[in-house]
């Protein structure tokens, strides 16, 4: 309706332009515009969107994995990352071999937080590594605090130690006993999630 009400102004003013020249021309039309609620005709300007890499599924250059990987990500690693239902919530975690795409090891789900599963997915990751013999390959996780929880080879979890959570610490007492008896070699890098996107052991679930 308010376009029509512009088009009609435009309309009824159209021969009084020759006469008066366009500037009250202009002007009606301008207060019809306000009145009638039009949008404006002046351009808005409008912060550019920010450009989002589309990696091909593999990389044409790639001939080290099956995956679409970022090129400043090694094949040679594992990737791992933990899902929870809530926080704390039914927790489990995987690794993804980052050359095959196939899953290496899943566990859960156990009642727990997600910065646990993340913890627990690493050092799973180096004990099997360490079982296998593998001594060629990284870990990769994008969480900050399990791998300073690795570092420091204690799970600082504030989660509360009950019945209902004791099955899971029982594992956490565990997965800190190994490190403490072994030297951790592998390294674990961080992934960045802003530059690379979700890590490939990602659950799919945000």
């Amino acid at each position: 309706m308010p376009d029509l009400l512009f088009c009609y102004a435009v309309f009824l003013k159209r021969d009084t332009t020759e006469e008066h020249g366009w500037k009250p021309y202009m002007l009606l039309c301008l207060k019809i515009h306000r009145e009638a609620h039009l949008p404006s005709c002046y351009p808005v300007k409008r912060k550019p969107m920010a450009k989002k890499t589309t990696l091909v599924n593999p990389p044409s250059w790639r001939h080290d994995t099956v995956l679409p990987l970022p090129q400043e990500v090694t094949s040679a690693a594992w990737a791992v990352d933990a899902a929870c239902s809530g926080n704390p919530g039914p927790m489990e975690y995987q690794a993804i071999d980052l050359q095959t795409g196939a899953q290496v090891f899943h566990f859960g789900p156990v009642y727990g937080t997600n910065n646990i599963g993340e913890f627990l997915a690493i050092v799973h990751a180096l004990a099997l590594m360490e079982k296998r013999g593998i001594k060629d390959k990284v870990i990769y996780s994008d969480s900050v605090n399990a791998s300073l929880w690795v570092a420091k080879r204690q799970c600082k979890t504030k989660l509360e130690h009950n019945d209902k959570t004791e099955p899971l610490f029982q594992i956490i007492a565990r997965a800190e006993q190994w490190l403490r008896t072994h030297q951790v070699q592998t390294p674990i890098i961080k992934w960045e999630t802003k530059k690379w996107g979700e890590v490939p052991a990602d659950f799919g679930r945000k």
